[in-house]
């Protein structure tokens, strides 16, 4: 079964707009476990504008507790700040499960494309090596929703990664016009190029109750699908708990 992990960069953010501790991230990420999520997944950014270097290491604790998966994402090439150790340097302090390394900009508002495979490689893999060598399971995100990325992709297994996340910002916004299932087709052709180059295959971004099922249903063999925004906005309305365990039926194929 595909699993499930949350991330919880969007409790950062509604805590971080007011100051104080409150909601509180790790309480919300143990909220998310006891429901039955299979792990939590982080993207520190080094404006720290929602999830903080201090955020990590507590759920990075708090993962190992609870024997549960621990996903940080972010960008390999963004030099260390005040507040912002850097990727490796957090990654060494918290030992996370697996890295997931994407392409974003300081200032971009969220990440929205993946790497280029073609151009990239050189640069990714010292960063992927030295992740490795911390015990970390890699991840590269991918774009799927272009001829030239799916030709590309499985050239990513030559950084020495294990897998790639495919960004499914494109598919949501296709199945929300009602073209999902031609989109769909093409994240399928990407997975299996992925897989037939030894790569294990996760998917996020813009996944939700309403359209994880079709995608899943679409694309072989999905690792892992990381979810946070609307699964944090659909919990505004039916609560964490009640949320996870709608994902969790979702992914075990059991009908709403």
């Amino acid at each position: 079964m595909t699993l499930l992990s949350v991330n919880v960069n969007k409790i950062a953010v509604l805590r971080n707009s007011r100051g104080g501790r409150e909601p509180d991230v790790v309480r919300a990420a143990q909220a998310c476990l006891e429901a039955g999520a299979h792990g939590i997944t982080v993207h520190p950014r080094p404006d720290a504008r929602h999830v903080r270097a201090d955020d990590v290491l507590a759920l990075a604790e708090l993962t190992r507790a609870y024997r549960a998966e621990f996903n940080i994402e972010g960008n390999p090439f963004a030099p260390p700040r005040p507040g912002y150790p850097g990727l490796l340097a957090l990654c060494e302090q918290a030992r996370p499960a697996q890295a997931t390394l994407v392409p974003d900009a300081d200032g971009q508002l969220t990440s929205d494309h993946g790497f280029d495979f073609r151009h990239d490689l050189d640069r990714l893999r010292p960063h992927v090596a030295a992740l490795k060598a911390l015990g970390c399971r890699v991840s590269l995100f991918a774009d799927a929703h272009t001829a030239a990325a799916r030709d590309s992709i499985g050239a990513a297994a030559a950084s020495g990664a294990d897998r790639v996340e495919l960004y499914t910002g494109p598919y949501a916004e296709a199945h929300a016009a009602g073209t999902g299932a031609a989109m769909a087709a093409h994240f399928a052709e990407a997975a299996r190029r992925a897989q037939g180059a030894g790569l294990g295959v996760n998917a996020g971004h813009d996944l939700s109750q309403a359209n994880l099922g079709p995608f899943l249903a679409a694309v072989p063999g999905v690792l892992e699908v990381s979810i946070g925004h609307a699964l944090i906005g659909e919990a505004l309305y039916d609560g964490l708990a009640v949320t996870v365990r709608n994902y969790l039926r979702i992914l075990a194929g059991i009908p709403g």
